[in-house]
């Protein structure tokens, strides 16, 4: 990979990482189902007028926006709001994952390798501790909703692969229009009709940056960075970097919110990693050591 092509990615992992910490200080005086609908209104729009869309049915569309825009952030929204802290939920959420591996097997008929089931196990280990090791600043409700969260993302992860090759840019944008008015219900329903007039009448101007930055920043230029990644070199060259998502995630919410894990969580927390790590690597370097990619074992 180029080296301004591996800063570019580097970029877009920085932006994902910070990701957290900025959905928090958007929920410190907006309502998490209220957030979803301002955040979505303002990636759709004005973008669909000046973005062509991508040659996929309504259907797709629909279900690509429903799974990984609004199922995915209104259960990561919800969670935070309700005892999720930012680092943890930036590690939770790669559990989509193995959630994808799967819905790939029970969708796609695709075979799940002895690696990825070993990953599983080790990064299972790691929620478990997490989860039961810490000093009830995290909620289970809050990581039982990240999990769900990480689940509606792998379900748009094979909705993606259905859908095949396309502008993800318009993809994005233009799945995008889904989520707004659901979540503008889920909102009359959840928070009700004065806590979002109570929100909109008092927004503050942190709360706008950070509409602002999860909007046009962490979605639009993420994505649109990362598709131009994923469209110049393989998936297995770019997919790796997003295992440094967690590391800026958990770096930032230390940083910048003074979030403290117990020594536990910091445990549970190199186990998910290392599961993710054998979930991405585990097959190349076994395929290396017993001399199957004979490419590899050249170079």
């Amino acid at each position: 990979m180029a080296p301004k092509d591996v800063l570019l990615a580097l970029v877009v992992i920085g932006v994902w990482g910070m990701n957290f910490v900025v959905i928090l200080a958007g929920l410190d005086d907006v309502p998490p189902m209220l957030l979803g609908a301002l955040r979505f209104t303002l990636v759709a729009f004005p973008a669909v007028l000046l973005v062509k869309r991508p040659a996929v049915p309504w259907r797709w569309l629909i279900a690509y926006g429903g799974t990984i825009s609004l199922g995915q952030f209104a259960f990561l929204f919800y969670a935070m709001a309700n005892g999720m802290p930012a680092g943890l939920a930036s590690l939770v959420l790669q559990s989509q994952a193995f959630f994808s591996l799967f819905f790939a097997a029970l969708l796609l008929g695709e075979k799940i390798k002895p690696v990825h089931l070993a990953g599983l196990l080790v990064a299972a280990v790691g929620l478990a501790i997490i989860g039961f090791g810490g000093d009830g600043t995290m909620t289970m409700l809050g990581l039982g909703l990240t999990l769900a969260a990480s689940a509606m993302w792998a379900l748009g992860n094979i909705v993606t692969k259905k859908i095949g090759r396309v502008n993800l840019i318009g993809l994005i944008v233009w799945g995008n229009l889904v989520p707004p008015l659901p979540f503008l219900a889920l909102s009359f329903w959840l928070e009700g009709p004065a806590q979002i007039a109570e929100a909109l009448r008092h927004i503050s101007s942190q709360t706008l940056l950070a509409l602002a930055y999860l909007a046009f920043i962490a979605t639009l230029l993420g994505y649109g960075l990362w598709s131009r990644l994923l469209q110049r070199y393989a998936t297995g060259m770019v997919a790796p970097f997003s295992l440094l998502v967690p590391v800026v995630g958990l770096s930032s919410a230390v940083w910048l919110l003074d979030e403290q894990l117990t020594t536990a969580q910091w445990a549970g927390a190199l186990l998910v990693m290392l599961g993710l790590g054998l979930n991405v690597f585990g097959l190349r370097v076994w395929n290396l050591l017993s001399g199957k990619d004979k490419c590899l074992v050249k170079r």
